[in-house]
């Protein structure tokens, strides 16, 4: 029986020392799955790669998109538009803050593109601050040009006191101050993370200082800054989206277009913003120590929050394509301008 069972194994490729190297084998591959080394380097090359041939160049598109798109609004809105609506100051700011915005991608493209991870200190924080506040002031302005243009269809002689310039103003100042006081933690934080690094690095939001605190706090930010401001945003496109269609039964007149642009812009900001909170939050909650991730899941959850920064900042290359289409006056303001510069371009010795 012994030499039929040797025999048997031999025929059939099953002997000992076959299944003791097999054995040797699998014992290796697990752990060399196990060990740190490898985890380290399962996926790390994969946020370098993002940064130079995704990151880089989709920020060089959109500042070269945004800047133009947005200087041409706030030339227009300065020298083209002789009488401003309270729609035009929320318009308004909202495009010099996409100016001001884009004019900080061309230094993040090239540092992303020369894989260069040390910023001045000073620009870090202005980079930051600016880059923060756009955000959450343009879903902010956005849901202001929305219930104005609600008040505009129930109010069209103006005589809510919310449609007036000074209210326009005023309503402004407050945005700009709100947005600074959500921001101004996240400065002491970038100040704080600058002096553990001895001022060198300039880290990104999701790997900021202790998880926790920061986590906490880009919840809170979160909810008050995109989430509040987004329900309303739909509620007030929501409910003119209603009295348009209420409208066009009564008339027999198509008002499609308005309600196409007022549903493109609520969910332009869904589409583009949800992303970058979602992915920020997951970011800070993979850093807690009592998860213990592997530094692969860590490097595959950093490199999908990665991807979604650009996606968030093109809003400021699309948001000049709703300046044009929500207010007719702006768009013919423009068009009288250029009619008028092709004259004396003509007409010129």
């Amino acid at each position: 029986m012994v030499g039929w069972h040797q025999s048997r194994s031999q025929v059939d490729g099953t002997g000992p020392s076959l299944m003791f190297w097999s054995c040797v084998i699998q014992l290796s591959l697990q752990q060399a799955t196990d060990c740190p080394a490898h985890q380290e380097n399962c996926s790390g090359f994969i946020t370098p790669l993002l940064e130079r041939y995704y990151v880089s160049p989709v920020y060089a598109l959109e500042f070269i998109f945004g800047f133009i798109g947005n200087l041409v609004v706030v030339l227009g809105y300065i020298f083209c538009l002789p009488a401003w609506k309270s729609t035009n100051v929320y318009l308004f700011n909202l495009s010099v803050s996409d100016l001001i915005f884009v004019c900080t991608l061309p230094e993040l493209s090239y540092n992303y593109a020369h894989n260069l991870k040390k910023f001045n200190s000073s620009l870090c924080m202005i980079n930051r601050y600016i880059l923060n506040v756009n955000m959450y002031s343009s879903i902010l302005f956005m849901m202001w040009v929305s219930v104005d243009r609600f008040l505009l269809l129930c109010h069209p002689q103006r005589e809510h006191i919310l449609l007036t310039l000074k209210a326009a103003w005023f309503i402004t100042i407050l945005n700009w101050i709100w947005v600074t006081i959500q921001i101004a933690p996240l400065i002491i934080f970038i100040v704080q993370d600058l002096e553990q690094n001895g001022w060198t690095v300039c880290r990104d939001f999701g790997s900021l200082g202790e998880p926790r605190v920061i986590l906490i706090y880009t919840v809170l930010l979160t909810i008050s800054g995109y989430v509040l401001p987004l329900v309303g945003l739909f509620l007030s496109s929501q409910r003119m989206v209603s009295v348009l269609m209420k409208r066009e039964e009564m008339r027999g007149r198509s008002f499609q277009r308005p309600v196409r642009i007022v549903r493109a812009s609520a969910i332009m900001f869904l589409v583009l913003y949800t992303p970058i909170h979602i992915m920020r939050i997951v970011r800070l909650t993979s850093r807690l120590p009592e998860l213990n991730l592997s530094q692969c899941i860590m490097d595959y959850i950093n490199s999908s929050f990665l991807v979604t920064r650009p996606v968030a900042f093109a809003h400021s290359a699309v948001n000049p394509v709703f300046y044009f289409l929500m207010t007719d006056s702006f768009k013919e303001a423009l068009q009288d301008k250029w009619r008028l510069l092709k004259r004396m371009l003509m007409t010129a010795p």
